[in-house]
């Protein structure tokens, strides 16, 4: 694994680019603290890795939330592998990426690792974000959906960071 640093993408050329970081971690309006650029960030611009230790679901499970007050909120990041990254072990500012409805950011996983990339322009101050897209299998209730509910503010907010469910053909 790299060590815990934002990342250039591969096309930057700049030396600039590759000396100063893309990224500051501090209190954020949308839930506690956030990634906010530092400057301005080109689309597709891989902006960080996210690390921290690899584990299996049912080490997941349990783990559960590092937080008791509020047990629904991790730092797991699912994998295809079936594998899960646990940010708050080992882990770097990415597990400080708030979700948004409307993100400037998405992830890719990239060879067994999981990249943050810039889908757009993003301007020097704007905070970081990607859509969590969170897959639960159990009924998408109220309660639940309010469980994970979303603060982005955007104007076309789900209000819930679950992903949206398929319906059945």
């Amino acid at each position: 694994m790299l060590p815990a640093t934002s990342l250039p993408s591969a096309s930057s050329t700049s030396s600039a680019e590759t000396e100063s970081p893309f990224h500051i971690v501090k209190e954020s309006p949308i839930h506690g603290r956030g990634v906010f650029a530092l400057r301005a960030i080109a689309a597709e611009t891989r902006i960080i890795e996210y690390c921290g230790e690899r584990i299996d679901e049912e080490t997941a499970n349990e783990r559960g939330s590092h937080d008791p007050e509020n047990p629904f909120h991790t730092f797991f990041f699912s994998m295809e592998s079936g594998l899960m990254i646990d940010g708050h072990v080992d882990g770097n500012d990415a597990r400080w990426i708030n979700h948004s409805c409307a993100p400037n950011c998405e992830t890719r996983e990239e060879e067994e690792r999981i990249y943050v990339f810039a889908l757009r322009d993003i301007a020097a101050g704007e905070e970081l974000n990607y859509d969590y897209g969170l897959v639960i299998e159990a009924r998408y209730t109220a309660k639940l959906k309010k469980s994970y509910a979303c603060r982005c503010g955007a104007s076309d907010c789900r209000h819930t960071m679950l992903a949206l469910k398929r319906r059945k053909s």
